[in-house]
């Protein structure tokens, strides 16, 4: 069809569809469900009925989630046959068993117990519905470790060799422990612990900026502030070391998001570009705002250290620059934002400002607490498409191009999945939208949410 795209970037393009809009979902069930285990765990413990109302409120909302993530993570996998089967053939081997651990160890553990969980109220015991909560909570980390090693896998392919177009599969230990596998799964895991702090803290923060169930949302609030005082340090941390990673184990993707050119002489450190215009053609920068010496004080720890620049690279290796170089910069400064809040937040605190009669008068505390919930999740957006990108043009680094590893479909057919895949995530993300706004409005019910017959649950 005249006027179309190739397949392989209408592939991509639908790829990067249905990745980034699954990813929004599964993300906050990882650290909803492990303060549902906390929340669930404070009842059994003290028998407060107040941990109990939390419990059964936040829930809604974390199934609503798990709903999507099921409904858009199956047909993503499917892709991997219809529009990237030369990939599946080449890495299959490996990359097909990720997938079918993270099915069989995690999706199924979620799915044997999530209906005990969520049904199972007063219907078992409450040692029991504790049990069915950690067992989901355990099989969302699990599910993640297993897709960020097949991903991490595809970054920095160990433990086998290339044989006649198949990755030949020789150690499975190493394989599944690559060299970017040790900063990627943390810094994944972390980035979901902190988009769920900020999914609680920030609808949180709503009630209480509507003056609406101040007492019972201002709890939330502090357990999610408490929270991001460990993950917002610890994702600045672990994000560092991703980065040093990347230095080591692929410099011309980090070259790409720091649109570094030109490798620094020694003795001379490498600036941080914190603006630029990058020209792949003139192999460099039409113009930038850079910090002397800081991009080698980041990535070596010394202000002269050696950084090599994309030109070391032939241009059909070299990945894009200023799709990954501004994506990283938003990630940074949102990161750098959250855990700003984070601190802001202790201060006020502290002043006494969250207490439950002076709460609602931070109104700028509490927007910021508001607009830091979609920022988090752009925040992850924008790190996966510089984690993405900065892989170009590999789909199995160094081995596999992403050209050769598209199926050979006519461009129409990948277009017509292409639109329907954007027309029904529309209609999913619209009824996500109005379902989670009623549930919200609703807010906790007092009435049919009482622990009711669990009277003494820690005796049950």
């Amino acid at each position: 069809m005249d006027g179309l795209p190739d397949t392989v970037t209408l592939s991509r393009m639908q790829f990067a569809l249905t990745a980034m809009f699954h990813i929004l979902w599964p993300v906050a069930t990882i650290g909803v469900s492990l303060f549902l285990v906390f929340l669930e765990a404070r009842w059994i413990r003290t028998g407060k009925e107040e941990y109990y109302r939390h419990a059964r409120f936040w829930s809604r909302l974390f199934f609503l989630n798990v709903a999507l993530g099921v409904a858009t993570g199956i047909p993503l996998e499917f892709q991997f046959g219809t529009n990237w089967s030369a990939f599946s053939r080449a890495g299959g081997d490996f990359f097909g068993h990720m997938l079918g651990y993270e099915a069989a160890m995690a999706f199924m553990l979620e799915a044997s117990f999530i209906g005990i969980m969520m049904f199972g109220w007063k219907r078992v015991s409450p040692q029991l519905h504790l049990f069915a909560t950690s067992m989901v909570a355990f099989g969302a980390s699990l599910s993640a470790f297993w897709i960020m090693v097949a991903n991490s896998w595809m970054q920095t392919p160990a433990g086998g060799h290339f044989d006649k177009g198949k990755f030949i599969v020789t150690n499975h230990f190493e394989a599944i422990f690559s060299s970017d596998m040790v900063w990627s799964v943390p810094h994944m895991w972390v980035a979901a612990l902190e988009i769920s702090v900020f999914f609680v803290g920030g609808l949180s923060a709503w009630y209480l900026y509507k003056n609406r169930h101040t007492d019972f949302f201002l709890a939330s609030f502090k357990w999610a502030v408490i929270a991001a005082i460990i993950t917002t340090p610890l994702q600045v941390w672990l994000g560092d070391g991703a980065g040093r990673g990347a230095y080591e184990y692929d410099p011309a993707k980090l070259a790409a998001f720091e649109a570094h050119w030109q490798t620094n002489p020694q003795g001379r450190g490498a600036p941080f570009i914190v603006l630029a215009w990058p020209d792949p053609e003139q192999q460099d920068n039409r113009w930038s705002i850079e910090i002397p010496n800081l991009l080698s004080l980041l990535t070596t720890h010394t202000l002269t250290g050696r950084v090599r620049g994309l030109r070391e690279f032939p241009q059909e290796d070299q990945p894009p620059v200023a799709i990954p170089f501004y994506a990283f910069r938003i990630m940074v400064a949102i990161g750098t934002a959250l855990f700003l809040l984070m601190l802001w937040t202790l201060w006020a605190w502290r002043k006494g400002g969250l207490d439950a009669p002076r709460v609602a008068a931070q109104k700028w505390l509490l927007r910021a607490w508001m607009a830091a919930l979609p920022l988090s999740y752009l925040a992850l957006e924008t790190g996966w498409v510089t984690r993405e990108l900065g892989r170009q043009p590999w789909v199995i680094h160094g081995l596999l191009r992403t050209g050769d590893a598209a199926s050979r479909i006519p461009a129409g057919t990948v277009a017509g999945s292409l639109a329907a895949f954007a027309l029904v995530y529309t209609f999913l993300a619209v009824l996500f939208f109005i379902f989670a706004w009623r549930i919200i409005v609703r807010g906790p019910d007092p009435l049919s949410e009482n622990a009711g017959s669990y009277s003494n649950p820690g005796k049950d």
